[in-house]
């Protein structure tokens, strides 16, 4: 990719020239509407691009490679502000392939998957990746790894493994600080990190946390937050200093709740992101374009939606380089055939017009961690839940969100073993360690899958990545955990004994060495196969993604058992 630098005396003077009509720009865009996201005036101009920066607006300039932008808009770069790109279920160059049409032309990714399973090994293969994207990809340090002392992950890293990453230029800072508990109960490792990265940006993640010990929270230094649910929870955080991303993913999706947050007092506080969306919804929804055409529909200001996806972004992480179309700044650019629909027609990255042979001149990053998925063969008497109680605390699941509530059901016992209700939608999930360190398995209950029959595993699990299946017979829960292992990762559903569905995703057992087409393909008959099963969920697999992540309120199941995330504690099915 092209990451922008300070241009030489050579270069400013070419700059200088082109911007003023002196000799032709490199490349121009002629007689577009420009939408000045400040102060919401549209005008139709030329567009100057000398390399990657922009050189001229509001004239008219000859190029000696020209675009026609007569009935179209242009708007500055759409700028993802939080997101997993494993979570895309490809790799980081497919992913470019896949986003970057819709006018991301900045992505600032935490690599803290692949963390969890590789270690630095995978920080660094995401920077290698960085290099060879056309998007500008940002990586910031993943700073928790692992998230708790409460599961089973593949790797550690302390503060002097992430200040050993940090000089790689992709960087920013600190990735989510997702231990709030950590935070401001000032565990060591904890203050260690924030100590190491202060003055620095440090991302933030504290669902539902507020009052004075928010407060500590954000003291520490944390100036964002993407865990904001509520339209209070925000304006809270707001208040105090934060920048609110808005998040709309393929499970969290807040984008609705805090639509009327975006108005002319707080645009510049606010950005977008996805945190977790997968191809299918990519592809029959949008990824940012998404979240500004629902936002326009629903209300919001225009030009501050434009913002919000672009100046403020990059204000909110000091990437003072791009946000606007303006001289001297980077030539990211979004060309629309509908404003108010946010209808990409085109894309100009780093002053690259963005098609597929320019993704051809990529240097090729070899995968790594093909071997990940170390767990021992599993058998259906591995997930009996032995207990003579008959209340029993049950893993809520609510569509379109990943807090999931405690919900106490009585369920029947018999022998000692605590039996399934599908009456009630309780079927059974288990966590299975799979990185090779112990053989442990956590069980519990789950409401809201619908299940009747079969299960569904997967071995992206947040944010250990250990493996978590769901099912509501012994026997389907146990073949569908061997033939992940069989797959070195992935997502399978199993009925009677048979697999139905799957998809292989053995990079980290987190990502496709697929294209996205072909991934986005696959998911269509797990999705069916789920369905199949009774699964009530619109996106099940991502849903079973976050049913091991124990920073999320309020009742969580790892490796190591039922975790109550509001008490930090394990506790007993």
């Amino acid at each position: 990719m092209t990451r922008q630098t300070l241009p030489d005396a050579t270069m400013l003077a070419r700059m200088i020239d082109q911007g003023r009509g002196v000799v032709p720009a490199d490349l121009v865009v002629k007689g577009v509407a420009l939408l000045d996201v400040i102060t919401g005036v549209s005008t139709e101009t030329d567009i100057a691009i000398c390399g990657d920066r922009i050189v001229g607006t509001y004239g008219s300039y000859a190029g000696v490679v020209e675009i026609d932008g007569r009935g179209l808009h242009a708007v500055p770069g759409f700028i993802d502000t939080h997101l997993h790109v494993e979570s895309s279920l490809v790799t980081p160059l497919e992913f470019d392939r896949c986003v970057l049409p819709h006018g991301v032309t900045t992505a600032i990714c935490d690599p803290h998957e692949i963390a969890n399973v590789l270690g630095a090994e995978g920080i660094a293969y995401f920077q290698r990746c960085a290099d060879a994207t056309i998007m500008d990809l940002r990586v910031q340090l993943s700073s928790c790894v692992p998230a708790t002392a409460f599961e089973t992950a593949g790797a550690a890293l302390d503060a002097e493994d992430l200040v050993a990453l940090s000089g790689h230029p992709s960087g920013i800072g600190l990735a989510e600080f997702m231990n709030y508990p950590g935070v401001i109960h000032k565990e060591p490792g904890a203050l260690a990190k924030l100590a190491a990265f202060a003055g620095g940006h440090i991302d933030g993640h504290a669902p539902l946390l507020s009052g004075l010990d928010l407060n500590g929270y954000i003291a520490a230094g944390i100036r964002t937050e993407h865990e904001a649910t509520s339209l209070p929870e925000a304006r809270e955080k707001l208040a105090k200093g934060m920048t609110i991303l808005i998040r709309e993913g393929s499970v969290s999706k807040d984008l609705h709740a805090l639509i009327p947050l975006i108005d002319a007092q707080t645009s510049a506080f606010l950005a977008f992101c996805t945190d977790d969306r997968n191809p299918l919804d990519i592809a029959e929804e949008g990824h940012l374009d998404f979240m500004i055409r629902t936002a326009l529909r629903h209300g919001a200001p225009l030009h501050h939606v434009y913002r919000v996806a672009s100046w403020s972004a990059a204000n909110a992480f000091g990437l003072k380089d791009r946000g606007l179309i303006a001289p001297g700044l980077r030539a990211d650019i979004v060309l629309l055939e509908d404003l108010a629909e946010c209808r990409v027609a085109s894309v100009i990255s780093a002053g690259r017009p963005v098609n597929e042979a320019l993704f051809a001149t990529r240097t090729p990053v070899a995968p790594v961690g093909l071997d990940s998925v170390k767990a021992r063969a599993v058998e259906a008497a591995d997930f009996r839940v032995l207990s003579n109680e008959t209340m029993t605390p049950v893993i809520g699941v609510v569509p379109g969100r990943i807090i999931t509530p405690r919900v106490m059901m009585p369920l029947a016992v018999e022998g000692g073993e605590k039996l399934i209700d599908l009456d009630q939608d309780a079927i059974k999930v288990a966590v299975v360690a799979r990185h090779g360190r112990n053989d442990n398995i956590g069980r519990a209950f789950v409401h809201g899958f619908g299940l009747k029959r079969g299960a569904i595993a997967s071995s992206v699990g947040h944010d250990s990545h250990n493996i978590t299946v769901v099912g509501a017979d012994d026997a389907d829960m146990a073949c569908a955990v061997n033939r992940l292992i069989a797959l070195k990762g992935g997502f399978v559903v199993v009925e009677g004994g048979e697999v139905k569905a799957e998809l292989a995703l053995p990079v980290a057992g987190l990502m496709s060495t697929l294209p996205y087409e072909k991934v986005h393909d696959a998911l269509l008959p797990l999705r069916a196969a789920a369905k199949a099963l009774g699964c009530t969920l619109p996106e099940p697999f991502l849903q079973v993604a976050f049913l091991p992540l124990p920073v999320i309120p309020h009742l969580k199941l790892t490796d190591m058992g039922l975790f109550d995330v509001d008490r930090f504690e394990l506790i007993g099915t």
